[in-house]
């Protein structure tokens, strides 16, 4: 498997659009992330080895967002909600996997397919969560805040997200992907190595208001897309290559 399976990414966001319909918000306070905080400081200081001696705590931290209502949340507080939720989702796929010995986090049945949260009265798997879910906030952004176990994903960020100052969040978290690898630039060709976060996504950087999107970008939009998170440098008529993905075991935080 080289990437989202696209029948997967279909269903999943036709299913939430006919079964949630539009976003919806509230006016209440995002709830606390304490336990997932925990969690992410001890993978910082420990490595891999901290998901497994997490994973009941991973599990209370779910637990406790099962009882939230996303809706009654404020907009930004409702997409830390969603951001936080798939990440431990995630986090608990890697540490699984790392307890059963796989080599990466595709080799566990059904793991980004098989339901792992009741949220509002609906099983929801983290394929559901990306793009039934988070997708539809039409950030792009969020492509750059998504973990998924694997070498080539983003790194987390030592904190979880909240609704206060999510924006700049979300803006560091894009910033800290591209420099840390998500693009790199050869200037002899003049090339563009990117993710292929990017390939699969790139439209919706070029189309955010279209979000969730199945039309490819082309490379020319997606370039002036991404621009506002690369170096200054890159010249407007540089090629572009997509880096192959390392789906290896990884869990690491930025």
């Amino acid at each position: 498997m080289d990437g989202p399976n696209p029948l997967a990414v279909a269903l999943s966001i036709v299913r939430s659009l006919f079964t949630t319909g539009r976003p919806s918000f509230g006016d209440a306070p995002g709830p606390s992330h304490e336990i997932l905080a925990m969690v992410l400081d001890d993978l910082a200081r420990s490595g891999m080895r901290a998901l497994g001696a997490r994973r009941q705590d991973l599990a209370a931290y779910l637990s406790h967002m099962e009882v939230i209502d996303p809706s009654t949340l404020d907009r930004q507080a409702s997409l830390a909600y969603w951001l936080n939720v798939y990440n431990a989702g995630a986090l608990a796929l890697a540490g699984a996997a790392a307890l059963e010995g796989a080599p990466s986090v595709l080799r566990v049945p059904g793991g980004f397919s098989s339901p792992f949260a009741t949220i509002a009265e609906e099983r929801l798997s983290l394929d559901a969560i990306e793009h039934g879910k988070i997708r539809r906030f039409k950030d792009p952004r969020i492509h750059g805040a998504l973990v998924c176990g694997s070498v080539s994903c983003p790194t987390l960020r030592p904190t979880p997200y909240a609704g206060p100052g999510l924006d700049d969040q979300l803006e560091h978290q894009m910033r800290t992907f591209m420099s840390g690898g998500g693009v790199q630039y050869d200037a002899t060709t003049n090339t563009l190595h990117l993710s292929r976060v990017f390939l699969w996504y790139g439209g919706d950087f070029v189309r955010p208001h279209r979000m969730p999107t199945f039309i490819p970008a082309r490379q020319a939009h997606l370039l002036n897309a991404l621009r506002p998170w690369m170096a200054g440098h890159v010249t407007s008529d540089a090629s572009i290559a997509f880096q192959s993905y390392d789906w290896g075991l990884r869990c690491a935080v930025g």
